[in-house]
């Protein structure tokens, strides 16, 4: 995600703001920019591109208290007026996360007089900084983030105070203690070269440095007290949170990004599913005869699930096809044919050519992605994007998850356009939807156990992942995780096939990862168990808290938390990335950077 530093105290702000922005690079962004309080006032500068573009035009501003931000676009293109920071008057503002009710806000500060001149949802905390600010920075950004809906850490600096105001909800906030200087940040990496005293900050907390004092209060301006930490970690360790490799921070944050998803998507009062990005009109997604969903990968696998939720919930006919044999498949469409492309950069090379080959037959074109601003994202008329966040680990984690949850969201909006789901029913859906980020991170809270497993079975040559209907995708998944990390043969199959040739290759020597969960197919799933069983093949279940007969037919369960049929699997999908990874782990792999492998494929 973005990056927020402040810095308050006795030296020049500006060289102190830009190496720790340096220090969250890691954590992926397309603009940066700054504003110190310098010569009376508020001076700002900012730029797309990299923090050395950045520092390559940045002027001599000399002061003593500041604001910095590297931004990781999620609305606006990435470029110079939509970087942070933003100001209203003598107010300047940096923030991470999304304002929900932007809309609603916009339109009242512009009926108050007050002119935007980005694209982004952040200018509106600047303007209600501004518009309740009477000498008092702390009360000013009380009063307005009351009215913010949404996620958010964001930092003010206003040009009438020598101070930094900071405020949390739902996105990372820490703030350092130093000697005579006090800094806030996203992450302590960017001020572990200056102090180790920290205070991680909580949701509706709020902070103000002076370069004398750091105090905190509650939204309703009562001061409080923070305990204060000591931080032992190296600078490397303290860009992965304290993980030992960025893939398990990143499967970490699945409960963060599967919510992030989400957020300002879902309407509970009428069970709607809000995708403004989404330029479609009723009239022709009712006309929709067939969805054909393009990718490669780990967005592949998504897409297979796309399948079974488009047909289901919305009775709309889907084809999946990989990317690179799109091209040459001289596929059949049309002007009732939306082409769904998945990527998650937004850079793959096969699924932009895919694309522009798709627009030649006049066919609706939608892109899912996590990269604003990317070719894919220029080539479709609709886009819709995941807000996962940076992901720095090679082998996909969480923006996996936000594509199925992209694809559930886009599931139930066609299915209420197209009356194939009444209210009830969407409500229903989208409530439990809505409870996934918890039950994700009870599995996180869980994953000793997982450990347990993937040690057990570390020494395996050969691996397979069964699954039918919903699941069989996970299976997919979860056989090329393990195969991208580990080096270990694993595949995936659909469970019925087994008696088709996979059975042959079944002993004890190879392990089988059976996706369990209640589902129709349930019993049939265990049939496949047992003639696997059969053959002597060890088997380790994915099944559900309230199943109490899958433990008489498998060697070991690891447990998920009981949803409805359709959303396991979003839980599956946790679990098989837990499984290689611990796998790897335990052999001692290079997990970020798998051998052969690149984080985006950008060539044939």
């Amino acid at each position: 995600m973005c990056g927020i530093v402040g810095y308050v105290g006795k030296k020049q702000a500006t060289p102190i703001i830009l190496d720790a922005l340096k220090r969250l690079e890691y954590r992926g962004y397309d603009s940066a920019g700054l504003a110190v309080l310098a010569n009376g006032g508020i001076e700002v500068h900012k730029t797309e591109g990299k923090i050395s573009d950045l520092e390559a035009t940045l002027p001599d501003i000399k002061g003593l208290y500041g604001i910095g931000h590297t931004r990781w676009a999620t609305q606006g293109a990435p470029n110079t007026i939509n970087a942070h920071p933003h100001v209203s008057g003598n107010i300047a503002v940096v923030h991470n996360g999304i304002i929900e009710n932007y809309q609603e806000l916009y339109d009242e500060l512009k009926g108050d007089g007050y002119e935007f001149v980005s694209e982004t949802d952040t200018e509106v905390l600047a303007h209600l900084a501004h518009k309740y600010y009477k000498g008092n920075l702390v009360a000013a950004v009380i009063e307005g983030l009351k009215r913010v809906k949404g996620t958010y850490a964001a930092a003010f600096l206003c040009g009438d105070l020598n101070q930094v105001v900071a405020a949390r909800k739902d996105s990372p906030l820490v703030a350092g203690i130093g000697n005579g200087e006090n800094f806030i940040a996203s992450d302590v990496t960017a001020f572990l070269k200056y102090t180790r005293n920290v205070v991680y900050m909580h949701d509706f907390e709020l902070v103000s440095l002076s370069s004398k004092k750091i105090e905190f209060f509650d939204f309703d301006g009562n001061p409080i007290e923070e305990s204060i930490e000591s931080i032992e970690w190296n600078i490397e360790a303290a860009e992965k949170s304290g993980y030992p490799h960025f893939m398990l921070k990143e499967i970490h944050e699945q409960a963060t990004s599967v919510h992030d998803t989400m957020l300002g998507r879902i309407s509970e009062l009428t069970g709607d599913v809000v995708l403004g990005e989404v330029k479609l009109s009723k009239e022709e997604i009712r006309k929709l005869e067939r969805v054909v969903i393009i990718a490669c990968g780990t967005s592949y696998n998504a897409g297979l699930l796309g399948k079974y939720l488009f047909e289901g919930l919305a009775g709309i006919h889907t084809d999946v096809d990989i990317s690179s044999e799109f091209r040459y498949s001289n596929p059949v469409l049309g002007d009732s044919t939306l082409v769904i492309s998945i990527s998650q950069s937004g850079e793959t090379a096969d699924t932009i050519a895919a694309t522009k080959e798709a627009k030649t037959y006049g066919c609706r074109t939608l892109a899912v992605t996590n990269v604003v601003g990317t070719t894919l994202s220029r080539e479709v008329e609709n886009i819709v994007y995941t807000r996962a966040g940076p992901e720095i680990g090679v082998a996909a984690t969480k923006t996996f998850t936000s594509q199925l949850i992209t694809l559930y969201l886009l599931a139930v909006h066609f299915a209420r356009i197209r009356k194939k789901m009444d209210v009830d029913m969407s409500k229903r859906l989208l409530v439990s939807l809505k409870q996934l980020p918890g039950m994700i991170q009870q599995i996180l809270n869980n994953r000793e156990s997982i450990r347990k497993q993937a040690v057990r079975f570390s020494t395996a040559r050969d691996y397979f992942f069964l699954g039918r209907s919903l699941n069989y995708p996970i299976a997919l998944e979860g056989a090329l995780k393990l195969k991208e990390i580990s080096y270990i043969h694993a595949e995936g199959y659909a469970a019925g096939e087994l008696k088709h040739g996979p059975l042959a290759l079944i002993s004890k020597d190879t392990p089988v990862v059976a996706l369990a969960t209640r589902a129709s197919t349930y019993d049939k799933m265990l049939n496949n168990i047992k003639e696997v069983k059969a053959r002597g093949a060890p088997v380790l279940a994915i099944a559900g808290m309230d199943d109490t007969e899958i433990g008489k037919y498998v060697d070991a369960v690891i447990r998920v938390p009981v949803t409805v049929e359709l959303l396991y699997p979003v839980l599956s999908s946790v679990v098989v990335q837990l499984l290689a990874y611990y796998t790897a782990d335990a052999l001692g792999c290079p997990i970020d950077k798998p051998r052969n492998l690149a984080k985006s494929v950008t060539v044939e």
